[in-house]
């Protein structure tokens, strides 16, 4: 069963909506990229315990990928949407209580279970709601939030982490959120009531499926190569710009600026051309691009000005920012859209998975070689290549349709 798509007026409230939620959720994620900096100081942390610090929020957030599509799937979008919004909100909060690297590592993986049912059930949303060839572009500009927090919180984290400091910064994110929940329970639309077992999803019959399919692990592995990469770069630039090239927080800030003014114009644009050109063309192109993806990063920190290194960065983000539109779109365009929650959980699982192994594993790194950043490009650059062998893997021929699954 395929549910009506929504109305042009509610699809465009939605896209706003979802536009929001999206933005606040990447909001504390980069956000505390730049102020763990000041928690490193105040707890007295060495390099691994900061990497746990940003790598707890990813285990609770990988975990609850799958389980959150599951949800969705089976209960509604919009609950699973509205509790997700809550608990984050409350968590988020509540990093500004924390005391202890003990507690901090506990609230940060609590808010990382919060916001894990976010991006499946929004993926959902967004598969029952919208026509087929509008569905890149809503998740692009869904998407494009990160883009903007990315260009944002540099701007914000100088100004504000230096007055009020980090404590109350994330009390405020805490009240933004308890905003961005009543906005969804007063207008996101009600989940469509369904009436028998025939109507209601399958659950267990088809993520037995999904686990079965080819397409679904090259989908996991692709996730999490691209956001190995992107999570950490994104999670460790701060404090490299920092401590290898003697920038403070404010230049790291506005330098920063670059950068995710373009991951906005690769995303918003990617979403555009995927929309418009076969899936088959489109994986060639993703395909190169992170082929590319890894002689770039040996470039970025190589450069030998900031500059180059600016302009080199701006590069990768574009690379990387079209990947990881591409591998969404699959499940989109390729999975009915009563399944897509837990289709868009269990591909997404890879890439969280990524962003908690990848800034503990930088932070051993860069500890084990005496403050060195070399042997963690490398291993990005490695990770981008293996990128490219899971995208080519993708089979577009032997999928599921919605009348065969």
């Amino acid at each position: 069963m395929t549910e009506k798509t929504l109305e042009k007026n509610a699809r465009k409230t939605l896209v706003i909506l979802l536009f929001l939620g999206w933005a606040l959720g990447n909001l504390d994620r980069y956000l505390i990229n730049y102020a763990v900096v000041y928690i490193g100081d105040d707890l007295s942390l060495t390099g691994t315990q900061t990497g746990l610090i940003l790598s707890s929020f990813f285990l609770g957030y990988a975990l609850m990928q799958l389980p959150g599509g599951l949800l969705a799937d089976k209960f509604g979008a919009r609950r699973v949407l509205l509790v997700s919004v809550i608990v984050w909100s409350i968590f988020t909060g509540l990093t500004a209580v924390a005391l202890t690297l003990g507690v901090m590592l506990i609230v940060r993986f609590l808010f990382g279970i919060g916001e894990g049912g976010f991006q499946p059930s929004a993926s959902k949303i967004i598969s029952t709601s919208f026509p087929q060839n509008e569905r890149s572009r809503v998740m692009s500009i869904m998407l494009s939030s990160s883009g903007i927090m990315a260009m944002l919180v540099p701007i914000i984290s100088a100004a504000l982490l230096v007055t009020i400091g980090w404590r109350a910064i994330f009390f405020i994110a805490g009240l933004l959120g308890v905003i961005i929940a009543f906005l969804y329970w007063k207008y996101v639309p009600k989940d469509k009531v369904q009436q028998s077992d025939e109507e209601r999803p399958q659950i267990k019959g088809i993520l037995g499926k999904l686990l079965r399919m080819p397409f679904m692990w090259s989908l996991v592995i692709g996730y999490f190569t691209i956001y190995a990469v992107n999570w950490g770069l994104n999670t460790w630039i701060p404090t490299y710009l920092s401590d290898a090239r003697g920038l403070d927080i404010l230049s790291i800030g506005w330098v920063q600026i670059i950068p995710g003014v373009i991951t906005i114009v690769a995303m918003l644009g990617a979403g555009y051309i995927i929309d418009k050109i076969d899936l088959t063309v489109n994986k060639i192109i993703g395909a190169l691009c992170a082929l590319l993806l890894g002689g770039f990063l040996f470039l970025m920190f190589n450069a030998e000005s900031i500059t180059l290194f600016i302009t080199y960065q701006c590069i990768v983000m574009f690379l990387a920012t079209y990947v990881m539109l591409l591998l969404p779109s699959f499940i989109l365009k390729r999975i009915p859209p009563e399944y897509a929650g837990t289709a868009m959980g269990m591909a997404n699982t890879g890439g969280q998975l990524a962003g908690f192994v990848t800034p503990t594993l930088i932070g051993l790194m860069v500890d084990a070689f005496n403050g060195s950043y070399n042997a963690a490009v490398w291993m990005l650059m490695v990770i981008s290549i293996v990128c490219v062998g899971s995208i080519l893997t993708i089979s577009l021929k032997d999928q599921y349709s919605e009348k065969g699954i």
